[in-house]
């Protein structure tokens, strides 16, 4: 019987997690959940994925644009088997009651903190630890991409300190809210960034500092790694490490792709939908190594690198898939992996 799946909130990751879990033939989505009635609303309509309305309040201003309903969001958590609460930072704290009084499962995204779910969570890190979990948090989009990083040059070599300056979009493309514009802000000003304590959340003994600077871009973040290792490999290896990873792309320096306006060029090329990059970009021709010290570039698209991971979050949660099964699965229905 497939996991029916809810998801609260379709917006930039949430209609993202409702497009992948539709394509899980182990999955089933019952419905997503919108506040109200705007183009995102109706492409769910489109897309023949049921909608249920957020704020009971507000289904009036849904029949009054003509958007069929399927009901209210506590019919759409009663009737899942889990429910992805992709809402605004801040509003899934608000909303698991809601989950608590239907005994539903609940996954929640990187802007919430830490403490309020049973685990942070990372398929490629520690997939096992979520099973059974009422509460699971899918860390953000660079903490993703730091734990993808981190993870196997953790079990190759052993990490004695990881620094990492991070390089971070003022805002998504459709967020016309939001700046720097014309600036370029050190976030926070003091050592360290939310970052480091976040990936600990996942990696709890690891040394880790982060620094974060906020420029006028849109497309992706960038990352500035340096890793003291316990083990000094050369160069090569860490590539062929790094490349043997599935959700990793090791850019070739023949592909001439010298930032994230061509990498996003580089995905629409290639077909992906809204030009998504579910993988860490690094440019192969920046892994350095001086002594025991690692150095890249990695890009990470702030959109869509947590969607497989919500996906594979699901099975863990319920225990339906080993890691490695998982993670497989996902990457082959999606279409992960240049």
């Amino acid at each position: 019987m497939s996991i029916q799946v809810a998801v609260n909130g379709y917006g930039t990751i949430g209609k993202r997690v409702a497009d992948a879990v539709a394509l899980q033939p182990d999955m089933e989505l019952v419905g997503v959940a919108k506040t109200r009635p705007n183009h995102e609303a109706e492409l769910a309509v489109e897309n023949d994925y049921p909608l249920y309305a957020a704020i009971e309040d507000r289904v009036h201003l849904f029949e009054e644009a003509g958007i069929e309903l399927a009901g209210t969001v506590d019919e759409l958590v009663e009737a899942a088997d889990i429910v992805v609460d992709a809402c605004p930072s801040g509003i899934g704290a608000e909303n698991k009651s809601l989950y608590e009084a239907h005994d539903t499962p609940a996954l929640y995204q990187g802007g919430e903190d830490a403490d309020l779910v049973d685990v942070s969570f990372n398929a490629r890190s520690n997939f096992e630890e979520a099973a059974d979990a009422d509460h699971v948090r899918v860390v953000s989009c660079n903490t993703t991409g730091l734990s993808r990083l981190l993870a196997p040059l953790q079990e190759e070599y052993g990490v004695e300190k990881a620094r990492v300056t991070l390089v971070r979009r003022g805002g998504d493309p459709a967020q016309t809210g939001r700046g720097p514009i014309n600036d370029i802000l050190p976030n926070p000003v003091s050592l360290p960034s939310h970052h480091g304590p976040d990936v600990n959340t996942i990696f709890p003994d690891l040394a880790i500092d982060t620094l974060g600077l906020k420029v006028p871009a849109t497309l992706m973040h960038t990352h500035s790694v340096n890793v003291t290792l316990e083990d000094a490999p050369d160069a090569e290896d860490v590539r062929e490490l790094l490349d043997a990873q599935s959700r990793t792309f090791l850019v070739p320096e023949s592909y001439d792709i010298d930032g994230a306006g061509k990498l996003k060029e580089y995905a629409m090329d290639r077909g992906r939908p809204r030009a998504d990059i579910w993988e860490n970009c690094i440019w192969s021709e920046s892994i350095s190594v001086e002594g025991d010290d690692l150095y890249l570039f990695q890009a990470i698209h702030q959109e869509s690198d947590v969607v497989p991971e919500n996906v594979d979050a699901i099975r863990a949660v319920l225990g339906t898939a080993d890691a490695e099964e998982s993670i497989q699965r996902t990457n082959e229905t999606m279409g992960v992996g240049f």
